[in-house]
């Protein structure tokens, strides 16, 4: 075999072994698996603590860990800390657990949406899309300039900050904002 040759084939098996093990991305320092759901994820996240422990409390754990396809966006601590003081201690209270389920839920959507998807259906809805929610909530999801961004329905904003987190059981996006439904 030639030298050419030899490093033609050397490449195209560094290609093709490069796309068959493409990673996720990192989330809170943790590396995220696609083929570990989006609760055995979650867990591992630094900065997901939060809506993990927001999780257990309404009981979601379950459903989640679930078949799917689900995609949810995923707030960060920093974002459950910048709702207003002791708002997070009041939903974990466990008579508030129907308030926490409907926050919780109304950042899953059922299907697996990637980010580029949603950037075309932004598109072609003119700018904006209507994003219904297991939760029963209805966001829009809007383009600003390269950043994907859901309005919620309290007329709040998060910012996708981490996109197309693939799990065995749909897709995470994280977000810089805790989505509110109409209270």
């Amino acid at each position: 075999m030639t030298f050419a040759k030899t490093l033609a084939t050397t490449a195209a098996a560094a290609l093709v072994a490069g796309s068959a093990f493409a990673a996720n991305p990192m989330v809170g320092g943790a590396a995220m698996y696609e083929d570990k759901n989006i609760v055995e994820n979650a867990v591992n996240s630094a900065d997901h603590t939060t809506l993990v422990a927001a999780v257990q409390a309404a009981g979601l754990v379950e459903t989640l860990s679930g078949e799917g396809p689900f995609t949810v966006f995923a707030p960060t601590n920093a974002a459950f800390e910048a709702l207003p003081a002791g708002t997070v201690e009041t939903l974990l209270k466990p008579e508030n657990k129907d308030q926490l389920t409907k926050v919780l839920t109304c950042h899953v959507v059922a299907a697996d949406v990637m980010a580029a998807a949603l950037s075309e259906m932004i598109i072609a809805d003119n700018g904006s899309h209507e994003i219904k929610t297991v939760g029963g909530c209805v966001f829009e999801a809007k383009q600003m300039g390269t950043d994907i961004v859901i309005e919620d329905e309290m007329g709040g904003t998060a910012k996708v900050t981490i996109a197309d987190v693939e799990q065995s059981n749909g897709v995470i996006h994280v977000v810089d904002s805790v989505l509110l439904p109409k209270m």
